[in-house]
This record gives structure tokens, sequence and C-alpha cells, in this order.
């Protein structure tokens, strides 16, 4: 009895495509999509090994510098695992906020059915919610939100611009906007050590945490690479209409939280 082998699934990123600028990849949406579905799993674990638990403390930064107010409604685009929905829910709660009506005062949105599916099993709380959406044509009305937060997604969207445009639409007058994103160390030194961490042990050990085959721990260093830096992120912010545009570099420069605000 012969049995027909099963079809194995597709790489989200080759190495020759990973040798180019994965931002201009014309697939690029779906292979994003497809490489966060595999990692799901394991995302947690490897952002706690791999950044050395820095990763929580970025996000706790970014809850502070949103100025929250008790009775702020927050959006979290490419909210992943649920990580800073639920920090900003934490923070809403310490201030004595409660749910009141069908309105949930903290949204997650994220276009990656899995990673959604991990956020509602280990991050939901009273007063977060967890929806699919695309950040570049968000659901919600103008005017629907006073925090907007993206943490590690601005560079996977597939026109950054075209997303930052929907984060002012959606917030209301005095809105902030709160990103977080790798950067290059501008120091030397720890710029190379960085580049080796990054490029050459990050891959290898993460990869093999989460038995990985979609290459999702190879584009993530060379998507670093070729993203827009920090000058060029504060002006495209600016070009949005954000008003005030603040980078503060953390961890050395490895990551950088960005602060816009609407006009009040």
């Amino acid at each position: 009895m012969t049995t027909t082998p099963s079809t194995p699934k597709p790489v989200a990123w080759s190495d020759a495509e990973l040798a180019t600028n994965p931002h201009a990849h014309e697939e690029k949406a779906g292979k994003v999509r497809g490489m966060f579905g595999a990692i799901a799993g394991h995302y947690d674990l490897n952002n706690r090994l791999h950044s050395f638990g820095r990763d929580q403390a970025w996000r706790k930064f970014a809850v502070r510098r949103a100025d929250l107010k008790p009775t702020d409604r927050v959006l979290d685009v490419a909210c992943g695992t649920g990580d800073l929905t639920k920090a900003f829910a934490d923070a809403l709660e310490r201030m004595g906020r409660k749910k009141e009506g069908a309105e949930s005062p903290v949204v997650g949105l994220d276009f990656t059915p899995e990673m959604l599916d991990v956020a509602r099993e280990r991050k939901a709380t009273p007063l977060t919610e967890y929806i699919e959406g695309d950040a570049m044509d968000l659901p919600f009305a103008d005017g629907s939100f006073d925090v907007v937060s993206i943490a590690f997604g601005i560079r996977n969207v597939s026109r950054p611009e075209v997303a930052l445009a929907e984060f002012r639409r959606v917030l209301r007058p005095g809105g902030r906007l709160i990103v977080l994103e790798f950067d290059k160390p501008r120091f030397g030194p720890i710029r190379w050590g960085n580049d080796f961490y990054c490029n050459v042990i990050m891959p290898r050990t993460a990869t093999l945490i989460s038995r990985d085959k979609s290459g999702a721990y190879k584009y993530l260093p060379r998507s670093v690479e070729t993203f827009l830096g920090r000058d060029a992120m504060v002006q495209k912010i600016g070009e949005a209409g954000f008003e005030g545009v603040e980078a503060k570099a953390l961890t050395f420069g490895v990551c950088v939280c960005y602060r816009g605000q609407v006009k009040a």
C-alpha cells in the first residue's frame, strides 16, 4: 500500500527574498501573516528570552508615555499576543476604570488569527477586547480613541504611511500615538555587538525554540536593517498629521519609543 506524501507548508521567507528588501516584496502582507501564525505559540517565550526581559520594560515605558487618564479608550494595533494591550488595561484598572456598557476601554487589533487566539487565552481581562483587523483599514469611526499604540508592528505593515494616517483618523483631539520599534544603536561598539547578536545568535536559538520553518527569525533582523531609521520615522509620523513628535531611545538605542499628539 502506498501513501501520498503530505504537501509541505510553504516557507514564508526564503533566504533569496531576505537578501533583498523584504519591505518591497509584493506578497509581504501574506508572508507576515503566515510567519506570525507559525510562531504564535512560542512568541512570548522568545520575546522574553531574546530581549533578556527588556521587552516588558519597553512596554511599561510606552504605557507611561501615553499619559493615560482614567476615562481614556485605547487601541493597540498589531497587538500580537496582547502584551501591550494588557499593560494598558492593567494601568487603567489601577486607576479604578471599570467596563461600562458594551464598549471595551482597551481594544487589541491584529490580522493574524493565531496570535489573537493566544491573546484571548492568556491576556484577556474585563477591560480588553481582541479583534481581527488591518492596520491600514481600521474598522472604527473617526475620533474613536484617546490613545493608539503599535509595538514592533509598524515595520510589518505594507504601507506604514497609510497606517499612520489611519491612526490619526481614529484619534480624538488631544489623542496620543505611541510607537515602539527596533532601531540600530548609534554607538559603534554597541551597534556591532547588537548586529552580531541579532544576525547570528538570535535567529538560530529562536528558530530552535519555536521549531520554526517560516523564516520568521531571519526576517526579524533583516526587516529592522531595511526599515526606516529614527529620523525618518519621526518625519513620517509628523507627515501623518501628528504634532510634537518625539523619539526616546531605550536600551542603548536597540528600541525607540515614538510619541506624537493630535492637536487639541
